[in-house]
């Protein structure tokens, strides 16, 4: 399960040849993303887990869930992106159906994210969850 905006990521990934330019265009994501207020920017919003400092801020409307996030690291800005691509729109119940390993495996990023950016990953797809599961 997957989002039209997640499905047209992934096509853009399949057509750039190489790591780098996948590299190049997660940071473009990153720089694309909406500010996070600074309001947001507090402790129970933070991710822990994360090399860098990482906020992510739910919008759940009408059943449906977004989020607002920000980071300090541009990379991780991207991922941020990505993330906001495979959830958002999606009702809490499609949240927790949706298998993040398989679907950002598809982007080609296990191979080439470092141990903690991975760590990370996995950090904010969990913070997504349970923000779903608590509803």
């Amino acid at each position: 399960m997957s989002t039209p905006a997640f499905e047209e990521l992934a096509e853009t990934f399949a057509f750039l040849d190489d790591w780098e330019d996948r590299y190049r265009h997660v940071i473009e994501l990153g720089k694309a993303m909406p500010a996070l207020d600074e309001a947001f920017r507090v402790p129970a919003l933070k991710v822990q887990g994360c090399a860098s400092q990482v906020w992510l801020r739910p919008v759940i409307e009408n059943g449906r869930f977004d989020f607002q996030g920000a980071s300090d690291a541009l990379i991780v800005s991207g991922l941020i992106a990505i993330l906001h691509a495979l959830y958002s729109g999606l009702t809490l119940a499609e949240v927790l159906s949706v298998d993040a390993p398989a679907e950002l495996g598809r982007l080609g990023l296990n191979e080439h994210l470092s141990s903690q950016r991975s760590n990370g990953l996995r950090a904010m797809v969990q913070r997504i969850r349970e923000t779903a599961a608590a509803g």
